[in-house]
């Protein structure tokens, strides 16, 4: 991203994609059986794949570099929703252009054998770039943090989804996966990049109570004091939200995002189908990120802009530089 220079970001998250089926009896277990029926009572009604069409469409008419999916794809972890999610992303855009991370709803359970959201790997890897930040860094089995370059701009992706009992939905990011955070973001800030993390759970103790919330989020927020960000994405909550968290260099936006496939409100609880473009310009070393939510504002309406604001305004880019 040169100066003057645009990227686009769209960011996207919990679409629990109708697409339920396809088990048999060694797939179910309490959880999913509890899931189930949770979503034959009540999501089933107000998740549609229309919601989620219609984000999309309306994203295509708006120049996107890159998409951010934070999660909760499918529902209940089973085999047959997470191919059918690896055909949702191969139409959504490629591996170079869409990055994901996974939510506790597509690692629901222990799956043993089955690959699970390893179906997605090519939306969660690093890029050369990445590679090189990570070779003396290290990832952990999976791949996470994994390290994306776009210009100035730099995604890193986190996982925090772990399988839970029945009732829980917390997340945990673990030691391993903080530490190379936290070394990953001082060597991009050394090198004057805007770091963008991505994660499904809120990163915040306050965002959630801790049944459903990061269990390592003081760890979190402790990595970000010392370290600092530009901006965090995140989803879970199905709301839309904006907290600032204490950061070694200011303060630190941290974005929430409504459920992409909430067609319709469940008990008044939640927000209607959104996306967030996060917009960052660069003029003279200077960077400026503008967020534009669009989404439903009423049910059965049609996606519109429904926030515009600016998150932060003209921080300098400095640093080592070379390859930008």
């Amino acid at each position: 991203m040169a100066g003057g220079e645009r990227l686009t970001l769209a960011h996207i998250s919990d679409l629990h994609l109708p697409t339920i089926g396809g088990f048999g009896p060694h797939h179910w277990t309490v959880k999913r059986t509890l899931g189930y029926l949770n979503w034959q009572r009540g999501r089933k009604l107000s998740f549609t794949r229309s919601a989620v069409d219609a984000l999309i469409a309306d994203m295509a008419g708006h120049r996107v570099d890159h998409i951010a999916v934070t999660g909760d794809l499918i529902n209940l972890g089973l085999p047959a929703e997470l191919e059918a999610a690896a055909g949702f992303l191969k139409g959504l855009g490629s591996p170079e252009a869409v990055s994901v991370v996974p939510g506790n709803h597509d690692i629901y359970v222990r799956l043993n054998s089955d690959p699970g959201v390893a179906r997605w790997r090519e939306y969660m890897a690093s890029d050369a770039f990445g590679q090189a930040v990570l070779a003396g860094i290290g990832a952990r089995a999976d791949g996470f943090p994994f390290v994306r370059r776009h210009g100035r701009v730099v995604l890193i992706g986190l996982n925090s989804a772990l399988p839970m009992p029945p009732f829980v939905a917390a997340g945990l990011l673990g030691g391993q996966q903080l530490g190379a955070l936290e070394r990953v973001l001082a060597q991009l800030k050394a090198q004057g990049l805007a770091r963008v993390i991505l994660i499904h759970h809120p990163p915040m103790a306050s965002l959630a109570p801790r049944r459903r919330g990061l269990l390592d989020a003081r760890g979190f927020e402790e990595v970000i004091a010392r370290c600092g960000a530009e901006l965090v994405l995140h989803g879970h909550n199905h709301t839309n939200s904006l907290v600032w968290a204490d950061g070694a260099h200011g303060r630190v936006p941290v974005v929430g995002i409504a459920a992409a496939g909430m067609s319709r409100i469940a008990m008044g609880r939640h927000a209607l189908a959104r996306y967030n473009l996060l917009r960052f310009v660069e003029e003279a070393g200077m960077l400026t990120i503008e967020l534009v939510g669009r989404g439903l504002s009423v049910e059965g309406g049609v996606v519109a802009e429904v926030e515009r604001r600016v998150l932060k305004t003209s921080f300098a880019l400095s640093g080592d530089t070379a390859g930008a």
